[in-house]
């Protein structure tokens, strides 16, 4: 039986930094989360992947994020379930929960934080048939290492952030990128979609709109991948990996089944709190859905630092919580 003040369900960037901020109020968290390492959606689909919005850092990786995120919780010494689901959760006699794992691990905790991002979650796939006979070797739903691609021919589909920023990034990696939407606008940033645009102007890519791939050719590994263009019909375009990234299916696995206000995968909280519908339970990050709600990181850093003290009011009531700042009163566990 492990016990703990707060269990956070979802070891990525906001869940890593719950840590830190319970920290700071002397309480214990331990993190459980179905991913055999920490990171969460940094470390599983884009480690390489340089991240722009985060206050202090003009540019960082997302794996460097996660390392820096670990080096700063390591004072208050958190503790880790990893590989492993949230499977059930049920009261115990003195008020706090008893949380269950698949692999039936008991947690008792007084609070729980679920920070698990997009939940469990799995690539959107293209509807060509036989896609399944190159996924092994020659189709990536989740670009991890960029260099992969070194000197490789690419063709990426999809029309997002993650599309953009992917063309963006390998373009002086790939031997030639080819980026295909089906659409002549994008769903992107601006600031990438110009820079989309200007990399094809200059030669470096090759964007083909109002296309979408529908085919896909090779005997062994994958040769071509078959677009059908809007004016010119099918177009066969040579390549050695195809990237199509149209976004993960969210869903939230057993959490589902835990009689929280959900709205399709997302829960929905308070923002006095982030709290849920369920006494106890709270939901930060991208796993939670409110009025203005944004899903970036920074965001989930607010919302967390303002669920633990809540979580502190809560698990001791008759304490007075005074705020203080750390740079006059320091980061207990620092030298």
């Amino acid at each position: 039986m492990i016990e703990t003040d707060i269990l956070i369900i979802g070891a990525g960037p906001v869940g890593l930094f719950t840590v830190f901020e319970a920290g700071l109020l002397k309480l214990k968290c331990h993190i459980v989360d179905v991913l055999p390492q920490v990171g969460g959606q940094l470390t599983e689909i884009y480690p390489k992947k340089p991240i722009y919005d985060i206050p202090g850092y003009p540019s960082i990786l997302a794996a460097d994020l996660v390392d820096n995120l670990m080096e700063q919780i390591a004072p208050f010494k958190p503790s880790f379930t990893l590989g492993e689901v949230a499977q059930s959760i049920s009261k115990e006699p003195d008020g706090k929960f008893l949380l269950t794992t698949n692999k039936n691990k008991k947690i008792k905790t007084s609070v729980i934080a679920i920070a698990g991002g997009l939940g469990c979650f799995e690539p959107r796939k293209p509807p060509i048939k036989g896609i399944e006979d190159f996924e092994e070797e020659s189709i990536v739903y989740m670009v991890k290492d960029p260099e992969q691609f070194r000197d490789k021919e690419i063709l990426i589909a999809g029309g997002g952030d993650s599309a953009l920023d992917w063309t963006i990034e390998l373009a002086n990696v790939a031997k030639k990128i080819t980026l295909v939407h089906r659409r002549t606008s994008f769903r992107g940033a601006l600031d990438s979609v110009e820079k989309v645009h200007h990399l094809a102007t200059k030669g470096v890519i090759d964007l083909i709109t109002e296309a979408q791939a529908v085919d896909l050719k090779g005997t062994n590994t994958l040769s071509h991948v078959v677009i059908k263009h809007k004016e010119k019909g099918l177009i066969d375009i040579p390549v050695d990996y195809f990237i199509p990234l149209f976004g993960l299916t969210p869903k939230l696995g057993p959490i589902a089944d835990w009689g929280l206000n959900l709205n399709r995968s997302a829960i929905a909280v308070d923002t006095l709190d982030y709290s849920t519908n369920v006494e106890g339970i709270y939901a930060i990050g991208d796993i939670n859905e409110y009025e203005g709600k944004l899903k970036l990181i920074l965001c989930g850093f607010h919302e967390a630092t303002l669920m633990v003290q809540s979580a502190f009011k809560r698990i001791y009531p008759d304490q007075k919580l005074s705020f203080k700042y750390t740079t006059v009163s320091g980061v207990s566990g620092f030298e």
